[in-house]
């Protein structure tokens, strides 16, 4: 893979390593500041993210950024934000395991580019899929595990806060305060 994200986003936007190209109107590589120290990872884009190629744009989107400026204090263009898959699955299922292994790369390669010291998992499927683990977000939750040079925080995915109430609201904030704790812990990031 080249060594830059806009040289790897444009490798990507071709793909065709999975059943997924088929159906996407485009490839929903990432968005952000390509030098951010926290990078969010959600599972994969939804219908209005295939039509404009960013990800978390529709009602999860609006949502993560609110949150992102009251509890982290800063705005959607500091972090950079992907998903575990690049193409939309249809109806919005749960990307499927051959799916995630057909574009791992393509995250690996986020990861290695961006070098971020927190990244904080939106769902099960990024959190497992970063951990390594079977186990689900809401034991995953609520803690910072290792991860690369930095930690990773999993918190509930967007959506299903939207339709959690107050009680998974109060748990991604949660999440959120604990991201922001570790991000000023950090060591600043020689590139």
């Amino acid at each position: 893979m080249s060594g830059s994200l806009l040289a790897v986003a444009a490798e990507a936007s071709t793909c065709t390593r999975c059943a997924l190209a088929e159906g996407r109107t485009q490839v929903v590589f990432g968005t952000g500041n390509p030098h951010a120290r926290l990078l969010f990872v959600g599972e994969g884009p939804g219908a209005e993210e295939d039509r404009q190629g960013l990800p978390f744009v529709g009602r999860s989107g609006q949502l993560l950024d609110r949150l992102i400026a009251e509890e982290l204090g800063t705005t959607r263009s500091e972090v950079y934000i992907a998903n575990v898959v690049k193409c939309r699955p249809p109806g919005n299922r749960d990307p499927r395991p051959e799916e995630v292994e057909a574009c791992r790369p393509w995250l690996d390669a986020q990861l290695d580019l961006l070098q971020p010291a927190v990244v904080v998992t939106l769902g099960n499927v990024a959190a497992r899929r970063l951990l390594g683990t079977t186990q689900g977000i809401l034991s995953l939750r609520g803690r910072a595990y290792p991860f690369r040079s930095g930690v990773l925080v999993p918190t509930l995915h967007p959506a299903f806060v939207l339709r959690g109430g107050a009680e998974a609201m109060a748990q991604m904030r949660a999440d959120l305060v604990r991201a922001k704790l570790a991000l000023a812990a950090a060591p600043p990031v020689v590139r």
